[in-house]
Formats: structure tokens, C-alpha cells, sequence
């Protein structure tokens, strides 16, 4: 078994403050948490939801979603590059309980905390990329774009496009080494907000892909089953690391409210603030309880509850953060006070797929009877 201490409320409440004291750091100067990350690899966090019986942590899919959220608060950056690798660790856990592979993946994760790199950004219904074949598997080159953690990372998990003789243009879904011949990190993730997540640009030249490396394949452009379940149990994960940043900035604004006293307008501003902080909380909660620990079947409804609730936390969440400086006033503003930096933080949710325009289509097909996704 392993030595993860299962009370994860102790952890996040020995390496939190630690967090805290560097988020400015990484934030000023864009390099990723890797202290961040190296103390909870030492504290055996990444496999932390990988079942005790393969030698993981065993915490609850919640547990997990509280620890994101509460890591959030100490770090946004942080917590939403921990909420990439969880969300593939929580994939797999998902096809493992319901007797589909995954038992591979999650005991590499056990295994020496091994961390897992998405690259779902640019891995919707066509992917990107090109998979040639060669003896014994493919050759694959591709340029993936905010793939967080990457300089931390073990295991990319990735797709790309193969020009089937039969079949037609496919999507195939696998794994790759991050130590494979052929891979670079290109470092460009210089960016407005949660710059610590180190979200660069991989690189892969002629990577070599076995054959038995493929775990999915699916008609290039077509909307899957496969989405249902990622889209419902991975984005909760996500949100919780925003609701974290959110619930961050209230606290520092109620803390200089308090300070000032009221005005004639604080107490509003801190109201109006905390109405959409609790927004984020509920819409949030009720994302969780979508997964039921992942007790789910995950349909194209259940997949759309997820995204409405996505949309509604991402955009509750920024305004959170701009009540949060309007509270502050003129002192928000300096990057001593932390606010202006949790608010650049809060930006970053908008971009998520799938972003609120194309979530409102996504939803309006649905109800009319339509493919959510089109042409």
C-alpha cells in the first residue's frame, strides 16, 4: 500500500501556505510550480484517486474535487495544472470501474506518481496532427498547444489524425512518453493570467506510436460517446480549481473591507460580490453531484448539464474577482495585494473548452433536437 496520508485536508493544510508564499513568484517571473509539484509528488497527491487496491490513495472523486478547490485558494495555478492531470486519472478510473481499460494508465500513475500531460485543448472532435504507418505502429508529428505540466510531465496523453485506406480519416486516441525520441517543449506560455501552469507548446517529430499504444479510434469530426464521459467527470475538476480562486479573492476582499469599514458602498460591493461567489458554489456542487462518484453512465444530458454548469462557474468566477477589486479599490490594484493577480487568474476560465458561445450552441441543438456539435 501506499504511505499518501488518505486526509487530504491535512496536506493541503501543510503544503497550502507554501503555495501561497510562492504564487507571486510564479506569477512575476512565468516559470512553472515546480516546487509546487515536487512537494505534492513527495506528498503522493497525483495518486490520489487511484484505488487503494492499485496501490493508490483512494480518495473519493469529491475528496479530490474539494483538494483542487482548496489548493486554489493558495494557488491558481497550481491547482488548475494539478485538475489536468486528475482529470485523466479520473478517465481512466471511470473506464476501470466499468470494466473498460484503464487499469494501465492508473497504475502507471501509482507507480512513482507518474504525471500525466493533457492535450485535450486541441484534441476535440478532429484533432490535430498527422499519424503515418511504419513497422510495428505510426509516426506522428503534431504541435500541441497548452499541454500544463508539460515540463513536469511523464505521459502525454494525446490524439491525432490517420488517413485510413477503408475507413476514411480516423482520430486516434493514446499515449506517448514525454521522454520519446522526437519530443521538445516549445516554451511559449507567456501569458495574462495562471502563468505558473507552464502550459507551453509540445513538439513531437516522427514520434514513434506502437500499434497496442492506441486505446480509441472514431470518424475524424464526428461527436463521440467517449466526449459524454470525458466532458462529465473532467470538468468539475477544472471548476473546482477556479471556484478555489474565486473564494481567494472574496477572502481577500472581505479581509480589506473589514480594514476600511463601510463606506456607503463597501458593504454592497462585498454583497453583490459574495451573491456571485455563491454562483460559482452551487453551480459547481451541482457538477459534482452530476459524476455521483462516478456511480454515472454518461449521456450527451449528462455531458450538457456539465458544460451550462461550466459556463455558469467560469463566468461567476470572473465576476467574483472583479467585485473582489472594485471592493479593494485603489489598493487592489497593486500586485502586493494579490487581488489583481487572482483576477488575471480568473480570466484564463473563458478559454476552457467549451467556451460559453459554443456551450450556448452546443446546448440550443441539444434542445432542438439536433447533433450538439453540427458540421
Amino acid at each position: 500500500m501506499t504511505s499518501l496520508p488518505l486526509d487530504w485536508k491535512q496536506a493541503l493544510a501543510e503544503l497550502g501556505p507554501r503555495f501561497a508564499e510562492r504564487a507571486a513568484q510564479y506569477d512575476d517571473t512565468d516559470p512553472f510550480v515546480a516546487d509546487n509539484y515536487a512537494e505534492m509528488r513527495e506528498a503522493r497527491l497525483f495518486s490520489a484517486l487511484a484505488p487503494e487496491e492499485l496501490d493508490g490513495g483512494g480518495l473519493s472523486y469529491s475528496e479530490v474535487c474539494k483538494l483542487i478547490r482548496g489548493i486554489g485558494r493558495f494557488c491558481g495555478a497550481t491547482a488548475l495544472t494539478f485538475s489536468m492531470h486528475q482529470h485523466l486519472v479520473t478517465a481512466a478510473l471511470w473506464n476501470h470501474r466499468h470494466g473498460k481499460p484503464g487499469e494501465k494508465l492508473l497504475r502507471a500513475v501509482a507507480d512513482g506518481e507518474k504525471v500525466l500531460v493533457s492535450t485535450g485543448a486541441t484534441d476535440w472532435l478532429s484533432s490535430n496532427g498527422t499519424l503515418e504507418p511504419c513497422e510495428g505502429g505510426y509516426r506522428f508529428t503534431a504541435k500541441k498547444f497548452f499541454a500544463s505540466g508539460c515540463l513536469a510531465g511523464d505521459l502525454l496523453i494525446t490524439s491525432g489524425q490517420y488517413d485510413d485506406p477503408s475507413a476514411g480519416r480516423q482520430v486516434f486516441h493514446f499515449p506517448v512518453p514525454m521522454s520519446a525520441e522526437g519530443i521538445r517543449v516549445d516554451r511559449v506560455w507567456e501569458t495574462m493570467g495562471m502563468r505558473g501552469t507552464g502550459s507551453h507548446t509540445v513538439v513531437l517529430e516522427n514520434v514513434f506510436v506502437p500499434e497496442q499504444a492506441i486505446a480509441l479510434r472514431w470518424p475524424c469530426g464526428q461527436y463521440r460517446p467517449v466526449w459524454n464521459v470525458i466532458i462529465t467527470v473532467a470538468l468539475p475538476l477544472i471548476c473546482a480549481a477556479y471556484v478555489g480562486v474565486a473564494e481567494s479573492a472574496a477572502e481577500k476582499a472581505r479581509a480589506s473591507a473589514a480594514r476600511k469599514g463601510d463606506d456607503g458602498t463597501n458593504a454592497l460591493l462585498i454583497g453583490e460580490m459574495g451573491n456571485e461567489l455563491a454562483t460559482a458554489q452551487i453551480a459547481l456542487e451541482s457538477m459534482i453531484a452530476n459524476v455521483n462518484e462516478l456511480d454515472v453512465e454518461p449521456g450527451v444530458e449528462e455531458a450538457n448539464r456539465s458544460l451550462i454548469r461550466e459556463t455558469i462557474v467560469t463566468q461567476a468566477v470572473k465576476r467574483t474577482a472583479e467585485e473582489a477589486l472594485e471592493a479593494t479599490g485603489g489598493g487592489g490594484y497593486f500586485r502586493s495585494s494579490g487581488i489583481e493577480r487572482v483576477l488575471r487568474d480568473a480570466y484564463a476560465g473563458q478559454f476552457h473548452p467549451m467556451q460559453p458561445k459554443k456551450q450556448h450552441r452546443f446546448t440550443g441543438r441539444l434542445a432542438m433536437g439536433l447533433d450538439p456539435v453540427g458540421a
